[in-house]
């Protein structure tokens, strides 16, 4: 193992998400943060958004992220408009070489497409590279007991966040536990960007179908696990 941060975790354009909800196809973002973390793991760009989803944001997400239908209302801009500009500069950073980080990107990037969709805005035909730090702590680590939320997994990297459950801390933490991942296997995971989505699109295939199998055995016969990423 080497501490010596690899060439394709030293710039990251990591993206997150505030919702109404957390059903990928009907949720609504609320706000998001897409932010460039340099080499030092310090935020070297960052652009945030708060939306006006259009419909009530429930109680229960209102408490997770604190913004209720009145704020976003009151403050928050048009979501075609909200969700135009996310996915213009999420392509853009790739397009500038960067790849995009997103803890457990299957909710978030299939909570925009859908949204994208919703508003009628243009959305490429695959997004890449992403990175997902939750994949690859699984993927390298993937014995270790405990949860594996983002407040979990970033505390065992001993990554702080600010505040969590806000997009732009989680966004950047999340950058932060990738770049401790990134200099920890440096030596077993792949070095080539392209090569590294593909890989992760196999292994988050194998997680799911071995937590399928757990399920299947301890609880519910008839689970099933969405392997697919990073879109469903």
């Amino acid at each position: 193992m080497t501490q010596e941060l690899p060439l394709w975790a030293a710039n990251l354009a990591v993206f997150d998400t505030e919702t109404t909800g957390i059903d990928t196809s009907h949720a609504r973002v609320v706000s998001s943060t897409i932010a460039l973390l340099g080499p030092a793991s310090e935020v070297q760009e960052r652009y945030d958004w708060l939306l006006d989803p259009g419909v009530e944001i429930p109680e229960p997400a209102a408490r997770v992220h604190g913004i209720t239908t009145e704020i976003a209302r009151a403050s928050g801009i048009e979501a075609a408009v909200g969700v135009q500009q996310i996915v213009t500069q999420l392509l853009e950073m790739i397009e500038r070489g960067f790849p995009i980080v997103a803890y457990n990107a299957p909710f978030d990037l299939t909570l925009l497409a859908a949204e994208a969709a919703r508003h009628g805005v243009a959305w490429p035909g695959e997004l890449s590279p992403v990175l997902d730090p939750l994949i690859l702590d699984k993927q390298f680590d993937r014995y270790r007991r405990g949860k594996r939320t983002l407040e979990a997994v970033a505390a065992h990297h001993g990554v702080e966040i600010g505040t969590a459950h806000d997009a732009g801390d989680d966004a950047i933490a999340a950058g932060r536990v990738l770049q401790c991942i990134a200099r920890k296997y440096a030596d077993v995971i792949p070095g080539d960007l392209d090569e590294l989505h593909r890989a992760q699109v196999s292994w988050a295939a194998a997680q799911a179908e071995s937590f399928q199998e757990y399920m299947r055995r301890v609880r519910d016969p008839s689970f099933i696990a969405d392997g697919r990423w990073p879109i469903r």
